[in-house]
């Protein structure tokens, strides 16, 4: 497979969307797929601060849990609606919801989990600023979270990328190739 661009009428899907706890490479790994397929990104924190007018961390903090996870569900919508081909980013927490659970299992796109252990997360988002949820213990926090949404992210995935030691472009090509060999 070079890095040449994929058509997606070569491809099952014209659309994959990414889903992962907070620095589990949403980001960089859906620009590195972009790159590869020369497809859009549609990155989770620019949509909602687009449809809400406020990050993640300012929808929880002013308007609690509830609002943040109505904004996710917002995004998600926009995504599922957006036309392919394209690549998305989605909010990690998204998966909370049973209905949007179920709409992103049943949506027709490539769904891919990057699987990332709680250290390496930790690791990755650092103190935590500017992210929600994560206040004056990040490894602490990351801990609940995995054992709550995790098992929701293998419910909805259609291929699980272990991402602790790949760099984006390497999970990238791996995203590629399962597309391609799903034809």
């Amino acid at each position: 497979m070079t890095d040449t661009a994929l058509g997606p009428e070569r491809l099952a899907t014209d659309k994959v969307l990414l889903v992962g706890l907070m620095g589990a490479g949403k980001s960089a790994v859906g620009a590195a797929l972009s790159a590869r397929l020369r497809w859009p990104y549609l990155d989770n924190d620019s949509l909602l601060v687009r449809t809400s007018g406020l990050t993640a961390p300012e929808i929880l903090e002013k308007e609690g849990e509830q609002a943040l996870r109505e904004a996710e569900s917002r995004v998600l919508t926009l995504m599922l609606a957006f036309p392919g081909p394209m690549i998305g980013g989605l909010p990690g927490g998204v998966v909370v919801d049973e209905t949007d659970r179920t709409r992103l299992a049943n949506c027709g796109s490539h769904v891919v989990w990057l699987r990332t252990s709680v250290q390496v997360l930790a690791r990755r988002v650092g103190s935590g600023a500017g992210r929600a949820w994560l206040d004056a213990d990040p490894l602490a926090t990351l801990r609940v979270l995995a054992a709550e949404r995790n098992g929701y992210y293998e419910q909805v995935a259609h291929q699980v990328v272990d991402t602790d030691a790949l760099p984006a472009g390497a999970i990238a090509k791996l995203v590629v190739e399962a597309l391609d060999a799903s034809q």
